[in-house]
């Protein structure tokens, strides 16, 4: 197969970007057990920073290394003129590369399907609660966020009827942090990511419980009295929603699959965590400089192109 310039370049750039992905996504999964343990030892919010990263790692780097190295080398050093074939190699690694970022994107477009889908069956309106502006939910039982880049607070009938005056504040402010830390925006860059080996999902799922244990602490402030308070206000939103699945992109108050007696216990608790260096952000920055620094050295860049040559062969 001969295909032409711009179909080469393509086909390299998908193939380059799904073998420095698996070889990436290969080595968090294998860290990953490791990761949580360590994770489980910081400050829930720190420890979804870090997880988050793990998890968006491997599809960032791969992306940064095909834009900032394999497209300029290509279009630097390749002759416009040359006609090369195609080897089965670079061919495979490309068509896999293609399908595994088309599988991301169908996963997201159906998970904001969803979410959309369910707002509109709810039959929401606007309304204000304990001074803050909210959707009340006429058609479903829940204390959620919903929406990525103008997020909004649903709550339901059913739940403002429940929760006390205090439950209800102190459940919209759990709401608000999620807000405030762009959750369901993370959520979606999550879905976007590809992923290969089933370990990703664990990550997803040990950053969805720390991102609860952040908002949680948030909306406390490590007080003893508003900590009872928020875990009342669980365990009365758990029987309101038992059963119920909400979809990928909206963040509940409890979730369906959640562990919430841990959630309880840790509430009730006053947990003490460690302190951790900036090794992991060190290491990324120094990354980021080698990888720059090659993106502008041509000798390196030749380098790279001559690997891309030996891939596309």
């Amino acid at each position: 197969m001969t295909p032409s310039y711009l179909v080469r370049l393509l086909l390299l750039s998908s193939a380059s970007f799904f073998l420095v992905q698996i070889v990436l996504e290969a080595l968090i999964a294998f860290l990953a057990p490791g990761a949580i343990r360590r994770a489980r030892t910081m400050r829930p919010q720190r420890a979804a920073g870090f997880l988050l990263a793990l998890r968006l790692l491997p599809s960032a780097l791969s992306a940064v290394v095909v834009a900032a190295l394999c497209v300029p080398s290509y279009l630097r050093f390749e002759p416009g003129a040359a006609e090369e074939e195609v080897g089965f190699l670079c061919l495979t690694a490309g068509i896999l590369g293609v399908a595994v970022c088309a599988l991301a994107i169908y996963r997201s477009v159906v998970a904001l399907v969803r979410s959309s889908r369910y707002l509109r069956s709810c039959a929401a309106f606007e309304s204000q609660v304990a001074g803050e502006s909210v959707w009340i939910v006429q058609r479903s039982a829940c204390v959620a966020l919903a929406g990525i880049l103008n997020p909004r607070v649903l709550i339901s009938e059913g739940a403002l009827r429940l929760l006390s005056a205090d439950q209800l504040r102190i459940a919209l402010r759990h709401e608000q942090a999620h807000r405030a830390s762009r959750d369901n925006l993370k959520r979606l860059l999550m879905l976007l990511a590809p992923s290969i080996f089933p370990n990703s999902r664990l990550l997803q799922q040990e950053w969805a419980k720390c991102a609860e244990w952040a908002a949680d602490d948030q909306a406390t402030q490590g007080d003893a009295v508003q900590s009872a308070t928020l875990a009342e206000a669980l365990v009365s939103i758990a029987r309101l929603q038992a059963g119920v699945r909400m979809p990928a992109l909206i963040a509940s108050l409890v979730a369906a699959d959640e562990d919430l007696s841990l959630r309880i216990d840790r509430l009730l608790e006053s947990p003490v965590y460690g302190r951790h260096s900036r090794t992991g952000a060190i290491a990324l920055a120094a990354l980021a400089l080698l990888i720059g620094a090659i993106a502008l050295n041509p000798p390196a860049l030749r380098a790279v192109h001559q690997l891309l040559e030996h891939l596309l062969g």
